[in-house]
């Protein structure tokens, strides 16, 4: 489930929504997918058990989720195709990705869906390691690393349909999950372990290319 490997067959698909935004600055659409992260973040920790089936706060968290995907795939698209692509603009746009992802998963982190921290941390440094390896490589004169068993792209997804599956499960209280631990709990530790065995697979992957250069 590495979603960010087909980015290629997704590409004609963006660069066609893109055209529709080509007299947008990227940069400024870049600013706008954090704005959704925010929210989505702030719907994350505002929600709770209890209240879910009255207020559905995770089913408007899951909306600015994808929103934030939208628009951080179409960001790059545009300034390509405007013309507009720029190393600050390249800087900005993976920067912001870093803030969108903190405040999403800080949200659902510090929320009540989260009953214990270590789980939230865990999960945040999978994900921040994860980034770090990728943009890292690049950095070095290796491509940019998109290897690895979970990528940005699989956490949003996943992001988006594990709420949606929570506030369905709050229907069937007899149903137990593993520990008694809420979904996205799981979906958390996921990340957690997942996302630091990702960031290992990008640093063994671009030791190696090192050591084919020594060759």
């Amino acid at each position: 489930m590495v979603l960010d490997n087909q980015r290629k067959n997704v590409d004609p698909i963006l660069n066609s929504i893109a055209r529709r935004f080509i007299k947008i600055n990227p940069n400024s659409l870049s600013w706008l997918s954090v704005l959704f992260a925010f929210l989505a973040g702030l719907f994350f920790y505002l929600s709770s058990p209890n209240l879910e089936l009255i207020n559905f706060y995770l089913y408007y968290a899951v909306i600015f989720i994808f929103l934030n995907g939208f628009f951080d795939a179409i960001d790059g698209k545009v300034a390509k195709l405007s013309n507009k692509t720029s190393k600050m603009g390249d800087f900005l746009d993976h920067a912001l990705d870093r803030f969108a992802d903190v405040l999403i998963l800080g949200g659902l982190a510090l929320s009540p869906w989260c009953r214990y921290p270590s789980i939230g941390l865990l999960a945040i440094v999978g994900m921040l390691l994860t980034s770090y390896m990728g943009t890292q490589a690049q950095a070095v004169g290796y491509k940019r690393n998109y290897s690895g068993l979970l990528g940005r792209a699989d956490r949003l997804v996943l992001l988006m349909f594990a709420p949606i599956i929570q506030h369905i499960l709050l229907f069937y209280s007899d149903l137990k999950l593993p520990l008694e631990l809420y979904l996205l709990e799981w979906v958390l530790i996921y990340f957690a372990v997942i996302g630091n065995i990702t960031a290992l697979q990008r640093f063994y992957s671009t030791l190696r290319y090192f050591k084919k250069l020594k060759k």
